[in-house]
């Protein structure tokens, strides 16, 4: 069974951003959907996300609701240097700071994800 970990670092300012979160959450529910062991961090100005996705009125509000349990968390420094950090644990999610207050991308390839960034 593969093992996936997504990370969003897209900012929040451009469609192409958008587009690129979008895939991730799409990517996920797919992975999702099959079973598979899947892993999301918003890292960078991608922890901005976190509170975008989250209003209601959001057009991707609902899919990212769907995928939100796949969610391991957001990076703990960007969400303070983005002013997000309140945001982030308001919608329930985790801020990681596994490493030097980062989440650690070498705990998932040591654990056999393959890393994938958006």
């Amino acid at each position: 069974m593969p093992k996936a970990a997504f990370v969003v670092l897209a900012d929040t300012e451009s469609p192409g951003d958008l587009g690129r979160v979008v895939n991730a959450l799409t990517a996920s529910k797919e992975f999702m959907e099959a079973g598979e062991d899947i892993r999301m961090v918003f890292d960078g100005a991608g922890t901005k996300w976190v509170a975008e996705l989250g209003r209601p009125e959001h057009l991707y509000n609902e899919l990212f609701e769907e995928v939100k349990d796949t969610v391991d968390g957001a990076c703990a420094s960007c969400a303070k240097a983005f002013g997000v950090a309140s945001e982030i644990r308001n919608q329930g999610i985790e801020l990681l700071d596994d490493y030097h207050e980062h989440p650690s991308l070498r705990e998932l390839t040591t654990s056999g994800y393959s890393v994938i960034t958006f």
